[in-house]
């Protein structure tokens, strides 16, 4: 079976973004993700080493978030990489890194992207 865990809305302030200010000053950001895996033996086995940690799932993101990027996608892309390295039952990630209220001259909740990965691609 394919057992899919998510996590949505994680928040972070971070320096994301190509404009100068914006890597001085930083912004809110969220991330949501899905994971696609094959965890039957952890849900057979009722254990947590064999599944994907939501703690470790966080503790990946944030890491990640830390480190400045002018653009989003290069955020998302090495967030799934992380993710597939540290859990090899991962099929599939898909992930939506938002940046609130970005510098664009008028009125913006947010701007997001969005990336899936498989292993298999």
């Amino acid at each position: 079976m394919v057992y899919t865990v998510t996590l949505e809305e994680m928040e972070f302030r971070a320096s994301h973004g190509c404009y100068d200010l914006e890597k001085v000053v930083g912004n809110h950001f969220s991330v949501s993700l899905s994971i696609d895996a094959e965890l039957d033996e952890a849900a057979e086995a009722d254990d947590v080493t064999r599944t994907i940690n939501y703690q470790l799932v966080y503790d990946i993101v944030a890491r990640e978030m830390c480190i400045p990027s002018n653009i989003l996608e290069h955020v998302a892309l090495r967030i799934i990489r992380a993710i597939q390295t540290a859990f090899p039952q991962a099929i599939k990630v898909k992930i939506t890194v938002s940046k609130q209220a970005p510098p664009l001259g008028g009125k913006v909740k947010s701007a997001s992207v969005t990336l899936s990965g498989s292993r298999f691609c």
